[in-house]
């Protein structure tokens, strides 16, 4: 009689940790689903728009749109974030990043160089709200939400 209790027991014992190691082992799978999709969230929320205000020549209509990405790539080339229809723009001319909260702009070597605020962009730089990006011949403002 007292082998049984004893092996009742261990059997509830073995229950209870195998019990809690699947709720432990849900309770995780849940946190990283959350974390995942929250990062996911992150990545593609919009956090602010660069909106066009100045053409010297093209076809762009005076206040298009386009929202900031954490990684948005500027530039002549399909494959840029925002495509810049301007001969005076580079294929790859500028960058715009996140990076620890704030936007950083850099130049990515064009021929004809980006200017912020009218200045050339020689290094990577901290953006602000309401600064001028100037690319090729189009005039770019920098929004932020």
């Amino acid at each position: 009689m007292p082998q049984d209790a004893l092996l009742f027991g261990l059997r509830l014992f073995a229950s209870a940790l195998l019990l809690i190691f699947f709720g432990t082992l849900i309770f995780m799978l849940w946190r990283d689903l959350r974390t995942a999709r929250d990062e996911v969230e992150t990545r593609t929320r919009r956090r602010g728009r660069l909106v066009i205000i100045g053409v010297e020549e093209g076809n762009l209509p005076i206040g298009k749109s386009y929202p900031l990405l954490p990684l948005t790539s500027l530039g002549r080339s399909p494959t840029n974030t925002v495509i810049l229809e301007d001969s005076f723009a580079s294929g790859e001319h500028a960058l715009i990043t996140l990076r620890d909260g704030q936007w950083w702009l850099e130049d990515r070597g064009s021929s004809n160089g980006t200017l912020l605020n009218g200045y050339p962009v020689e290094e990577p730089v901290v953006l602000s709200a309401g600064d001028v990006i100037s690319i090729g011949r189009i005039t770019l403002k920098l929004e932020l939400e």
